[in-house]
């Protein structure tokens, strides 16, 4: 609830401060006395664009603060916490205007933007003007009103859940469809590609090491003859050198008793001798595994040629780049057989994820449609008890593709003279008409819904007589369970307050300024009789106001 609402130099309010009663609250005055002002500041804590003209004194900043009383409201809890803000049951929204135009918001002295401040204050406040009528109009209000009355809180929570991973499951199976189609018109050639790999079946360095080969094999009988020209000396000619070191070291022995380091000097002859020998041997082996044969020279020479040919057309250079590509394409044709398997699996549990939403939303239908002639007839009797005996609404439920909200457009349709030519609401009610419309569809859900601060600004206008005097009694009623705070000219529905306020304008220092005052059971009989006679009433409107008032 709205506990208290402070102003400072705004426009011609100086200082004003009012205490709301937690049930109907009825703000009456003369045409111009300054209500319109009242809730232009409401508008302003509200977060309505700022306005540097709204200053009085242009010296000083202008300040409006709202105080209100929280119990056990989840939403605005779940906002404090999104929002990083201290949650207490008590807050304070501050907004301020510089002389410089520029504006400033708190919550509970924390600063925040405006669209923190209109996010919040549209869980606090429900600010209903007499041509404020969009809302009612909207098809999402429309459906909240037939879902409350259903009951259909914890069946829309469980749709949510649903069709969301129903839609997350669907968007991925829509984009694996894309990719299999793209993967589907790359995957003949890919195969063609691949086939080329498989029937040369290259094994790592093959290629290098096979231009190795050919090059040994096409110098075979050369390099043979050079291997001879050099190991036959080191260890198969006449006087072998590795003989000859054999023989030297031998000789060097006889000398080491004579010098100490002739031992080793021999050793070190005795190690080459040995090294050479090894070498002459190695040398022969080699020799003995080099053959010109013709017919491996050509088996290699069209190996390397089918791995050349699959270099150039690809582009490089090695044969671990020609197996890089072929594993490319083994995935890329592994991918389309995977992407199958996924889709075959996305369609099965999108397919039972889809069951299960329309299933919730045919529960959700029946509810729907179960509330659809109570509520019609709830509506026309309240619409006929406050003015508009002529008036009918009647509800449409079309059938749409499954939102999260199920399979429903429900719309509102108006026929204001019994012609039983329904229209869409925004196309043949007034603004008067759709107030009114607009308090008793509010009154019947508000016992279903956590409605905030119901604010109604002159919405009774046009009306008087017995249909003021029901929509005094709706009023009251609704504000049984809900704080109401009413802007009105009627004597009917000022009657009905808890707390009676009264703006009226003073001359100070001859300056005009607006005030506000709570009125007391006198007062209240006077105001209300003036309402109904005049400034200077007579015996029977007082007593018609404390009638009213009884």
């Amino acid at each position: 609830m709205l506990q208290k609402l402070k102003i400072l130099n705004y426009a011609i309010i100086d200082e004003l401060s009012i205490n709301f009663s937690e049930k109907l609250n009825v703000i009456t005055g003369e045409t111009g006395a300054g209500k319109s002002i009242l809730m232009g500041a409401l508008d302003l804590v509200l977060g309505r664009r700022a306005d540097v003209s709204v200053l009085k004194n242009k010296d000083q900043k202008c300040i409006v603060e709202a105080t209100f009383k929280i119990k056990n409201n989840e939403v605005i809890k779940a906002f404090f916490i999104a929002n990083d803000l201290d949650n207490e049951d008590e807050i304070l929204i501050r907004r301020e205007i510089a002389a410089t135009g520029k504006s400033r918001s708190f919550v509970n002295d924390i600063p925040v933007n405006l669209s923190q401040l209109k996010e919040l204050t549209n869980l606090l406040v429900d600010l209903h003007r007499q041509f404020d009528t969009a809302e009612i109009g909207s098809v999402n209000f429309q459906r909240e009103v037939v879902d409350a009355l259903a009951d259909n809180g914890s069946l829309l929570a469980e749709l949510k859940i649903v069709f969301t991973k129903y839609t997350t499951k669907k968007n991925e199976l829509e984009t694996l469809r894309q990719q299999q189609a793209k993967a589907d018109k790359e995957a003949d050639y890919n195969k063609f590609l691949l086939k080329e790999f498989t029937e040369i079946n290259l094994q790592e360095n093959e290629l290098e090491s096979l231009d190795a080969e050919i090059k040994l094999l096409s110098n075979a009988e050369t390099i043979k003859q050079q291997l001879s020209n050099i190991y036959v000396p080191l260890s198969n000619s006449e006087e072998p050198i590795a003989q000859v070191l054999k023989v030297l070291s031998q000789k060097l022995g006889n000398l080491k008793e004579y010098h100490t380091e002739i031992e080793d000097l021999q050793n070190r002859m005795q190690s080459a001798q040995l090294e050479i020998q090894d070498i002459a041997n190695e040398l022969e082996r080699i020799d003995d595994g080099i053959a010109y044969d013709t017919e491996r020279i050509n088996i290699v020479n069209e190996r390397l040629s089918a791995g050349y040919k699959l270099q150039k057309k690809h582009g490089v250079v090695s044969t671990t780049q020609l197996l890089a590509i072929q594993e490319t394409l083994q995935q890329k044709l592994d991918a389309v057989f995977n992407i199958s398997n996924n889709i075959e699996k996305l369609e099965k549990e999108t397919d039972k994820l889809l069951g299960e939403a329309n299933s919730v939303s045919k529960k959700i239908n029946f509810n729907r449609n179960a509330q659809i002639k109570p509520f019609t007839q709830n509506v026309n009797k309240l619409l006929s008890q406050i003015g508009m005996p002529n008036a009918q609404i009647k509800v449409d439920i079309l059938t749409i593709s499954l939102t999260a909200y199920g399979h429903d457009e429900i719309n509102f349709l108006f026929d204001a003279n019994k012609s039983n030519r329904f229209e869409p609401l925004h196309k043949v009610a007034s603004g008067g008409e759709l107030s009114r419309l607009m308090l008793s569809v509010k009154s019947l859900v508000a016992k279903k819904l956590q409605l905030p601060v119901l604010i109604f600004d002159e919405i009774d206008t046009g009306i008087s007589g017995e249909a003021a005097k029901q929509v005094g009694f709706i009023m009251k009623d609704l504000s049984a369970n809900h704080q109401l705070i009413v802007i009105s000219h009627q004597p009917q529905v000022a009657a009905k307050a808890a707390a009676h306020y009264f703006v009226y304008k003073k001359i100070v220092g001859n300056v005009i300024q607006t005030s506000v005052r709570l009125l007391n059971d006198d007062e209240r009989i006077v105001a209300i009789a003036q309402m109904l006679s005049g400034e200077k009433p007579t015996a029977a409107a007082l007593e018609n106001a404390k009638e009213m008032m009884n």
